[in-house]
């Protein structure tokens, strides 16, 4: 597999999994704008490992504390106990609608246009969501209510366009919590999305007798892995002191630029 392809597929899914602009939908691009087939099923998970890992080292003393404190059952560290349950329940939803979607056959899923309008309308959710008042600004505020919510959104995510960071940033920030706490949320989230992303596409390969891993799949994960964990800082780095407006104005352009292709016949209908 070319280095070009691979390196682009790193950096596309590295830069954009956890910032709010999707990266199913960037990737699903790929294939149109330039000469390069589908990447295969064993980068993507590839790619998928790399943003997994990036997380996990950002996240690294959240991690710890939960962990520790749901094997000691909340008795040293109850706020922590109940963040890790929290996730739990916030998990639950996509889990049920990630399993269906995974082995449905919905075309309309794989439409350019379902990028375009996804993008356009998430956006405009994103712009939203932005302008309410903010109440709570602590991670150990989150209950299971606003967990069920969270993790109820986080199902859009699974139309190209929708953006998993962007659904449940916008639910977050509904519910009154700061961007900080939005986008620190939405990581914690993102853990269990992305490692069963990555396990039920890990099992499909391995049915399929498809999971030879070589050199171009250790490139991308350590490709991804750098560069999510650079967009990860950069992203906190920037809700400290900015809105959401930034991505939200890419959003608009992209979407917009890809209903100008489709209506001018620069892109095809069907971009899987």
């Amino acid at each position: 597999m070319p280095l070009s392809l691979l390196i682009l597929v790193a950096a596309i899914q590295g830069l954009t999994e956890f910032l709010p602009v999707s990266s199913s939908g960037h990737l699903m691009l790929i294939p149109i704008l330039t000469d390069f087939a589908y990447q295969g099923r064993v980068i993507d998970v590839a790619a998928h490992v790399g943003t997994l890992i990036a997380v996990v080292l950002y996240l690294r003393s959240e991690i710890i504390d939960i962990t520790a404190a749901l094997l000691n059952f909340g008795r040293k560290d109850k706020d922590n106990a109940k963040l890790g349950l929290v996730l739990v329940l916030g998990t639950i939803p996509v889990i049920i609608a990630g399993y269906f979607v995974n082995y449905a056959s919905w075309h309309w899923l794989e439409l350019a246009q379902t990028l375009a309008i996804a993008n356009l309308v998430f956006a405009c959710v994103l712009w939203i969501a932005d302008k309410t008042p903010i109440k709570h600004h602590r991670l150990e505020m989150v209950s299971a209510q606003t967990a069920i919510i969270v993790g109820i959104f986080q199902v859009f995510a699974l139309i190209p366009g929708a953006s998993r960071s962007g659904v449940t940033m916008s639910a977050a920030r509904f519910l009154g919590y700061d961007r900080l706490t939005a986008a620190r949320f939405s990581l914690l989230l993102s853990l269990p999305a992305i490692a069963g992303a990555g396990l039920l596409k890990s099992v499909d390969l391995l049915k399929s007798g498809d999971a030879a891993l070589g050199i171009d799949a250790i490139i991308v994960v350590i490709f991804s892995a750098s560069l999510a964990w650079i967009a990860i800082y950069w992203m906190m780095s920037w809700l400290s002191s900015s809105s959401f407006t930034i991505f939200i104005y890419y959003r608009f352009a992209l979407g917009g630029l890809v209903l100008l292709a489709l209506g001018q016949g620069w892109l095809p209908l069907t971009i899987s």
